[in-house]
């Protein structure tokens, strides 16, 4: 089993930064991708940055120059540090990562979210 654990979500005002982290545990073999979605009531929920084994990254056009995600190699954490934050940016972020442990193959895990709100 993979557990996802997020952390530093929080009550910001416009334009200040917040720093996300997620922690995968478990009877982890490998970590194929790590990434973060958010979603907001009566939404579906949307990816926001994903990175992948190599460290390509990938991100929504609504957070392209504000936001960043990074993985260390050496860890099995994922961080995204998101800067000049904007009220709309507020929903529950998500930890995903794609994992293969050591009796089955790569399946779709999730954090239990965390709540970013933004407003002044």
């Amino acid at each position: 089993q993979v557990q996802l654990v997020e952390s530093g979500g929080g009550l910001v005002q416009p334009g200040e930064s917040l720093r996300l982290s997620c922690a995968a545990s478990g009877s982890i073999f490998r970590i194929n991708a790590m990434g973060w979605y958010r979603q907001v009531p009566g939404k579906q929920r949307e990816l926001v940055a994903r990175i992948i084994s190599g460290g390509s990254t990938n991100y929504a056009d609504s957070v392209k120059g504000r936001f960043t995600i990074s993985k260390p190699d050496a860890q099995n954490t994922v961080y995204l540090q998101m800067n000049s934050l904007k009220p709309e940016d507020t929903a529950v972020y998500y930890c995903n990562a794609d994992v293969r442990t050591v009796v089955t193959n790569f399946a779709q895990y999730w954090g239990q979210g965390t709540q970013v709100t933004v407003s002044s």
